[in-house]
């Protein structure tokens, strides 16, 4: 029988879904889950968006063209210039999804070998896009003590080799929920200069800002324009993960060009989503403010019940709807497969991500696990009574 490549061997497995044999398992035994583990809102997707979509009239379901509509692609000028951002349509190439839009970055910005530095803990399939791409990364260690800030300039220096050809980073975080400040964007900046690096900033969280801090895109730091790259997607913005659109966007006309090649490969992105996705651009503010305000009561009680429980840590967030906790307990990946695997309490458990496959330096994130507070507060409070119950039968449990 043949092999498969080495690529494959090498490709990680996501550890939001490394998990769901188990899940499916203990589903099957009658067991009720509460899944935190994966970015998956229950917030219903905006009726702007499923309405165009159910009233399409087509009779031919064609490709669009590689780069997207032409019609959305301007429109979303629009939506971006309302967070001051101002580009135009030739800026833009729409993805299948913010997924797309990280790998054709990678593989237009990048040579095979080259490095790029991340803040880590950070979006686990930034190891797996890199890998495809045959892109190093090098990890900058940033900590749940300071509630996952930028690490200091100087370490990044350190890291920066003659092979170092980027950063990237994801402003709101996920999976730490950390919003970066202004000046810390602004350091990234000078650094960006100097050593003439691109930039790629994961900005799909920037609705879910909150305590009042201020959003600041990778787009509004001047002198570096031809230097960033800004990938985004509608997925969490109108809770439609599976329309599958996202955005690479740029300034830099020859970044795009590139871009285009890989884009018209494969072809188009899909004309529904797109459909569902210009129609919601229309979608009334109310929708957004009350989806704010739903995600901040939901993180408020977990952050608080979280820190309630002996031995248990978790930063409160400013922004996305993800926390990082650290548990007192021995390894993460053993304690959520054993949440699904042998503990039920009233018939019901929790599943949780291990926040190893966030990190790219081995041993990283032991003891702490990534929530997503994605689900009304009802099941929010039966999954933190089943983490608490689980944590004091947990066989690895340190303290």
């Amino acid at each position: 029988m043949p092999k498969i490549s080495a690529k494959a061997h090498e490709m990680p497995a996501s550890p939001i879904r490394k998990l769901v044999p188990f899940a499916e398992a203990a589903k099957k035994r009658g067991t009720k889950i509460y899944h935190l583990n994966i970015g998956q809102p229950d917030i219903e997707t905006p009726a702007t968006f499923l309405n165009a979509v159910k009233t399409a009239d087509i009779k031919v379901l064609e490709y669009s063209h590689s780069a997207g509509f032409e019609s959305y692609r301007k429109k979303l000028c629009n939506y971006y210039k309302s967070y001051n951002i101002n580009i135009d349509q030739n800026d833009v190439i729409i993805t299948c999804g913010g997924s797309e839009a990280i790998e054709i970055a990678m593989m237009t910005c990048f040579n095979a070998g080259d490095e790029v530095i991340i803040p880590e803990p950070f979006y686990a399939n930034y190891n797996g896009f890199s890998k495809a791409a045959d892109v190093v990364v090098k990890p900058i260690r940033s900590y749940i003590e300071s509630g996952f800030a930028l690490p200091a300039i100087s370490e990044f220096e350190k890291l920066i080799t003659p092979k170092t050809k980027g950063i990237m980073i994801c402003n709101p975080g996920n999976p730490t929920g950390y919003l970066y400040t202004k000046a810390e964007l602004e350091a990234l900046k000078e650094l960006v200069k100097k050593y003439d690096l691109f930039l790629l900033s994961d900005e799909v969280y920037r609705e879910f800002c909150y305590d009042g801090k201020e959003y600041v895109s990778v787009m509004h730091l001047e002198g570096i324009e031809n230097n960033v790259v800004l990938l985004d997607s509608i997925s969490k913005r109108y809770s439609a993960c599976g329309a599958r659109i996202g955005a690479m966007i740029s300034r830099n006309k020859e970044v795009m060009a590139g871009a285009m090649k890989f884009a018209q490969a494969r072809l188009s992105p899909p004309s529904y989503g797109q459909i569902g996705a210009e129609a919601a651009l229309e979608t009334p503010q109310e929708y957004f403010d009350g989806v704010k305000k739903e995600y901040i009561a939901r993180r408020d009680f977990v952050i608080e019940e979280l820190n309630k429980i002996p031995g248990v840590f978790c930063p409160k967030p400013s922004g996305a709807f993800y926390c990082i906790a650290r548990l007192p307990i021995d390894n993460a990946d053993t304690f959520c497969q054993w949440l699904l695997e042998s503990f039920t309490y009233n018939g019901q458990t929790v599943m949780f991500a291990p926040a190893t496959g966030f990190y790219s330096t081995p041993g990283a994130g032991m003891n702490e696990v990534r929530i997503a507070y994605v689900l009304k507060k009802e099941d929010l409070n039966n999954a933190m009574v089943c983490l608490r119950e689980a944590l004091k039968i947990y066989p690895g449990k340190t303290n």
